[in-house]
């Protein structure tokens, strides 16, 4: 996708104005089509959720709130039969992100031609161990077949995976396979859910002792190692305030940052409800989200969980750390180079992927 002047204009300003939400992710949809280790998504689907007029309506919320980024994920955001039109209005407005775990780009592609970034879910180089954490076989054959397809036909794809103690001593292989082909890499860090709250607006996963990262140790040499590979090569999209805050939490036990959930970001789920993260009961409904965020609750609730040192999600550490004017203009100072990701189509040439399935 191309930028348009209009939007990236628009962009810059919301990025410069102080005090508003940043970043959302909209689980667009609670049905999911895999069966991955870890996650109850598929435990628990619902076939309940907004329309597409309610989705637009409220992204044109968003816009009004100031936030500049959007992730649309799931469950399984493309089992939507309106994925393509979601994509093409939150595209209009905002750096729009769409998850999928492979099994859907190929045959949305024409859809996600409209997104500023594709992420497919790919965990390991090793097709058996893929599709064991995937609950479903071939699974990283389509994945695969997905990050080519979709790069030589100039739709701009990443590729996320989760770092947990199953693939824990592989991710430096991983990272310099798919950044030697030119496929940008957006880590994931394996968590779960500690809330014991019932209303909880995203029930995910349970610990798993096979995929807790235990080996600390080895995290932070993997932290150290991605630090200096950005020197080189910048398609390691995390930033290096983020490999520096996470090899601390492995080396001291210690956070460098405040969650700042329902400040600079917050998720939305599938029938619309708003909370500051996914651990957390709703707060209000997408719809009636303007008069609640300046309201005495959700102010008492952003210093509730200023406090919260429960979670590793990257993304919410990623945007506690970064989502302010200041912290915009560091990740644009740092990422830079990436600006082909979001300014125009990334020049096409053949990837050399290892042979599928």
């Amino acid at each position: 996708m191309v930028m348009t002047i209009e939007k990236a204009a628009s962009i810059v300003v919301r990025s410069l104005t102080p005090n508003k939400p940043y970043h959302v992710q909209w689980m667009l949809t609670r049905k999911c089509n895999y069966r991955c280790k870890g996650c109850n998504v598929w435990r628990e689907q619902d076939t309940k959720e907004l329309s597409t007029d309610e989705i637009k309506r409220g992204l044109d919320i968003l816009r009004e709130l100031g936030v500049i980024e959007v992730v649309l994920s799931g469950g399984n955001p493309l089992l939507r039969n309106d994925i393509g039109e979601i994509i093409e209005y939150a595209s209009r407005f905002f750096i729009t992100t769409v998850y999928d775990n492979g099994s859907m780009a190929v045959k949305k592609i024409d859809d996600l031609r409209n997104a500023d970034l594709v992420a497919i879910s790919i965990d390991s180089l090793n097709p058996q161990k893929n599709d064991y954490v995937r609950g479903v076989k071939r699974a990283w054959c389509k994945a695969m077949e997905a990050v080519e397809k979709l790069h030589e036909e100039g739709v701009s794809v990443s590729v996320s995976p989760t770092i947990s103690q199953f693939n824990l001593y592989e991710i430096l292989d991983f990272t310099r396979y798919f950044i030697n082909q030119g496929i940008p890499i957006w880590y994931a860090l394996y968590s779960y859910d500690f809330s014991n709250h019932q209303d909880r607006l995203f029930k995910i996963g349970k610990k798993d002792d096979e995929f807790t990262i235990v080996d600390k140790e080895a995290m932070v040499n993997l932290c150290n190692s991605l630090i200096d590979m950005k020197k080189k090569n910048s398609n390691v999209l995390m930033t290096t305030k983020l490999l520096k805050a996470v090899k601390n939490l492995y080396s001291t036990g210690k956070r460098t940052w405040e969650c700042r959930a329902l400040q600079n970001f917050f998720v939305i789920d599938h029938l619309g409800r708003v909370a500051g993260c996914h651990l957390h009961n709703p707060v209000a409904s997408i719809f009636d989200l303007p008069k609640a965020w300046n309201s005495p609750k959700s102010n008492a609730l952003r210093k509730t969980y200023s406090k919260c040192t429960q979670c590793t999600y990257l993304c919410y550490i990623f945007y506690s750390l970064h989502g302010s004017v200041l912290g915009n203009f560091q990740v644009a100072q740092e990422q830079w180079k990436n600006a082909k990701l979001f300014l125009k189509k990334n020049s096409v040439k053949p990837l050399s992927l290892v042979k599928r399935q």
